[in-house]
């Protein structure tokens, strides 16, 4: 268990297990956060998902629920983000990552307070680029990953193994990870740790709808598509709001018609409110190993367990 409990990112944290929870919209309140920093890893409250004076109140519960470091996911095309780092700042938050933005717009802002920063990347390009800026940990994201993801399709272990030899900061693994044999594969090829999405949704912590959540256990292979690249590339379940998506690419690729299609609040629609039909389900590949909806604590162990039982050695 060593080679888990000191490394460059329980290190730079101060975690016990180089495991981090993505910081999903709608799954990740204070109480998958809180959850995840007891178990001894990291768990992020996404903001991404809230209006600020709702993150404000999650983040004020999760100090109370836990006396472990925390901190906050911040996607950087949403609005409000003066207020939301504000905020960030007023509650001494001391971790954030953020991600789908440049890296060097508020690296240093933030360093300059005590925070840690580390910054979601789905290229070596712009991993070479949080370099430059200077962040403290990089995530790069292969596509397997669910939800808002890279353009270029890189997969979770072509992207590693570039990354690694292209950076010196710590590096974090996401996407298509959700064993402890996978955490293990991902630390071979060069992560110094682990961000974990979809199987962390599927848990009793998880803020979204649970409905959604027996969805994602009964999702197989192929269920999910990334699909909206001319807006931002997003992966989903293929249902009916999915096909009809596909219906308007069979007439043209039409920014504004997709734009309309996807309207407001279409995957608070689907992952908060479980309307599996008509919202938009972000998921990742990974999605077809989940089979159960567990407690943390219960991934936590299975993680660990499948972790020190994945002998490669024998090869």
């Amino acid at each position: 268990m060593n080679e888990l409990q000191k490394n460059k990112i329980t290190n730079l944290f101060q975690i016990k297990y180089p495991i981090i929870q993505g910081g999903m919209i709608w799954h990740s309140g204070w109480r998958l956060a809180s959850a995840v920093s007891n178990c001894g890893g990291l768990g992020l409250i996404g903001a991404g998902s809230m209006y600020p004076d709702i993150l404000r109140e999650n983040i004020q519960k999760c100090k109370k629920a836990t006396n472990k470091p925390f901190g906050v996911n911040v996607p950087m095309l949403y609005p409000n983000l003066e207020e939301i780092f504000k905020i960030i700042l007023e509650e001494n938050i001391k971790i954030v990552f953020t991600s789908a933005g440049n890296p060097k717009t508020y690296t240093e802002f933030l360093q300059k307070e005590g925070i840690k920063v580390a910054h979601v990347v789905s290229s070596t390009k712009f991993a070479i680029k949080c370099e430059e800026a200077n962040v403290d940990a990089v995530v790069a994201e292969g596509f397997e990953a669910g939800g808002h993801n890279g353009r270029d399709e890189t997969t979770t272990f072509c992207l590693i193994p570039n990354v690694r030899e292209n950076i010196s900061k710590p590096l974090i693994a996401a996407g298509g990870i959700a064993l402890g044999s996978q955490m293990k594969a991902a630390m071979i090829l060069g992560a110094d740790g682990v961000q974990i999405g979809s199987r962390f949704a599927a848990t009793e912590e998880a803020s979204s709808h649970e409905i959604w959540k027996k969805k994602i256990t009964e999702l197989n292979e192929g269920d999910t598509n990334l699909t909206l690249k001319e807006l931002a590339p997003v992966r989903m379940v293929k249902n009916k709001f999915y096909n009809d998506l596909e219906n308007l690419y069979e007439s043209g690729r039409d920014k504004d018609a997709l734009k309309e299609k996807l309207g407001r609040a279409r995957a608070k629609r689907g992952m908060f409110e479980g309307d599996l039909e008509e919202g938009e389900l972000e998921i990742g590949q990974v999605s077809s190993l989940i089979k159960e909806i567990l407690p943390v604590e219960k991934v936590f162990e299975n993680l660990l367990a499948e972790f020190n039982a994945a002998d490669f050695s024998k090869f």
